[in-house]
């Protein structure tokens, strides 16, 4: 009886996500934002001479070392807040969600299978990028492997809770497409795509680090310089994750 029940919920979750896969990859525009882009970007900071220099004032480390973990985040934020949101809500807004409730697949099944396409294309953009670093620019890979896994899987924990709670509170795509660009925009400078964390002035440095991608940061870099994030930075990230999802689950709806 244990097994027909599980075999029952899972196949029609495998094939939502099959599904989803499919359509996932016929989106040549979410799949340049989330896995190149980072890495092109990456690129052509590596490009510039000087950014390639070791600087006393950084620690003995270059600008490019710094902005290897920024672009491992660049791609979970394109994944988090600007690919996933409107294709939710526009399940949502189109009915979608509300019919897939009189069928044996629930609803819950494309939220689930949305989660894990993002969450692997996260992953994937930033295995790119730290090859590319490595390869191209010779940036040192993480040090302390288990710490930079770990403050990778609450990044990605935090943004994809973040996304859900736009799908959530957003009831049109316009919306979610207006609330994403302002949550993006925010969390590029806080994640150090413009001006990285370790060079900001101590306030602002402190008051960053309190947001979710200004821990991760800061926790990816301390990681990859051979040390353990800072637990406050994890504890962050936590936190994030623990009330975001929340959210999301208290206020989504299907209809």
């Amino acid at each position: 009886m244990s097994t027909a029940r599980t075999t029952a919920t899972n196949g029609p979750l495998a094939a939502v996500l099959r599904a989803e896969t499919r359509l996932f990859l016929r989106e040549p525009g979410s799949l340049f934002w989330i896995l190149v882009f980072p890495t092109a970007l990456l690129t052509v900071l590596g490009l510039i001479p000087s950014f390639r220099q070791d600087d006393a004032a950084l620690g003995g480390r270059s600008v490019i070392d710094l902005y290897v973990p920024v672009a491992v985040l660049l791609g979970m934020i394109m994944a988090g807040l600007q690919a996933m949101p409107p294709i939710l809500t526009g399940y949502r807004e189109r009915g979608i969600l509300r019919r897939m409730s009189a069928t044996p697949v629930r609803p819950s099944a494309l939220l689930t299978a949305q989660i894990a396409l993002h969450g692997a294309a996260s992953a994937a953009s930033a295995l790119l990028a730290m090859a590319v670093g490595r390869i191209a620019f010779g940036v040192r890979l993480p040090e302390q492997a288990l710490g930079y896994l770990l403050a990778l899987l609450l990044a990605v924990a935090c943004v994809l809770a973040l996304g859900a709670t736009i799908c959530a509170l957003s009831r049109t795509t316009k919306a979610s497409a207006a609330v994403g660009s302002v949550a993006y925009l925010l969390m590029m400078f806080t994640a150090g795509v413009w001006v990285p964390v370790q060079t900001m002035p101590d306030l602002l440095r402190r008051i960053v680090g309190a947001t979710p991608f200004g821990a991760a940061s800061q926790a990816l870099d301390q990681a990859a310089s051979g040390s353990w994030p800072d637990w406050v930075y994890l504890g962050v990230m936590a936190l994030w994750t623990a009330a975001l999802g929340a959210a999301a689950t208290r206020l989504f709806r299907w209809e």
